[in-house]
C-alpha cells in the first residue's frame, strides 16, 4: 500500500514515516504541495496524509487538484485547523478523513486501515487463481484451504500479482510498490520474496518471464 505524506514539519514528517514504515506502509514524503501533485502524477499513490498549512500552497487546493485529476486516492487530512466549519470545508472538497493535530498514532494507523479496507472492498475481497485465495479485506491466504501466514511485503507482493492475472509486473514496477522512495534495496529483494512465496505456495504458481518480470495465472 503506496502512502504519500504531504507534511512541511519535517520532525513530525520524519516520525510518521518512521512509525508507518514498522507498520509495513511504504511511505514517500513531499513538503509542499506543488511536489505532491507531480508526484500523484508520475506514481499515483493509494491514499495522501495531507496537511492543509502547506507552504506554497494551501491543503484545500491542492485537494481540489487531485480530484480533478485521474488517480483520485483516498486522502485523510492532517491539520492544526480543528473547527467544525475546516472539517466541513474539507470534506466538501472530497476528503475521505480528517484528523487533527495533535493526534495518537494508533489513531492514525486505524483510520489508514479503514482507508486500506474501502480500496479493497471496491473489489471483490477475494480473489482466487488455481487452489491459492486471497482475502484482500482480512489479509488471509489460503492454499487449499489451508491458511499460510504471509509478512506485510509478501503479502502485498502477492496481492498486486493476483489482482492482474496473466499481466507481467516488472521487478521495477513491484519495487515502486513495495519500498518507498530512497528505501535501501537490495538488488535482489523482489527474487527473495517471489523464494519465499514459491516454498509457502507452489514452486510453480509464480512464473518468470526472463528479462521482463514475473505473473501469476493466464499463462
Amino acid at each position: 500500500m503506496q502512502i504519500l505524506l504531504v507534511e512541511d514539519d519535517l520532525l513530525l514528517a520524519d516520525g510518521l514515516q518512521n512509525a508507518l514504515k514498522r507498520e509495513g506502509f511504504s511511505v514517500n514524503h513531499v513538503s509542499n504541495g506543488r511536489q505532491a501533485l507531480q508526484a500523484c502524477r508520475a506514481d499515483a499513490p493509494a491514499i495522501v496524509i495531507l496537511d492543509l498549512g502547506l507552504p506554497d500552497m494551501d491543503g484545500l487546493e491542492v485537494l481540489k487538484h487531485l480530484r480533478k485529476g485521474e488517480s483520485k486516492p483516498l486522502v485523510l487530512m492532517l491539520t492544526a485547523r480543528d473547527t467544525t466549519s475546516d472539517k466541513v470545508a474539507g470534506l466538501d472538497r472530497g476528503a475521505d478523513d480528517y484528523m487533527a493535530k495533535p493526534f495518537e498514532m494508533p489513531e492514525l494507523l486505524a483510520r489508514l486501515r479503514a482507508l486500506e479496507r474501502r480500496i479493497s472492498a471496491a473489489h471483490s475481497s477475494d480473489i482466487s487463481i488455481g487452489n491459492v485465495t486471497l482475502d484482500t479485506l482480512t489479509h488471509r491466504v489460503t492454499v487449499d484451504g489451508r491458511e499460510i501466514e504471509l509478512p506485510r511485503r509478501e503479502f502485498m507482493l502477492l496481492k498486486t500479482l493476483m489482482e492482474n492475472p496473466g499481466r507481467i509486473q516488472s521487478r521495477e514496477g513491484l519495487e515502486a510498490k513495495l519500498y518507498s522512495w530512497g528505501e535501501e534495496i537490495s538488488s535482489n529483494s523482489i527474487e527473495v520474496h517471489i523464494h519465499h512465496l514459491r516454498k509457502k505456495i507452489a514452486p510453480d504458481f509464480i512464473r518468470t518471464i526472463r528479462g521482463v518480470g514475473y505473473t501469476v495465472g493466464k499463462p
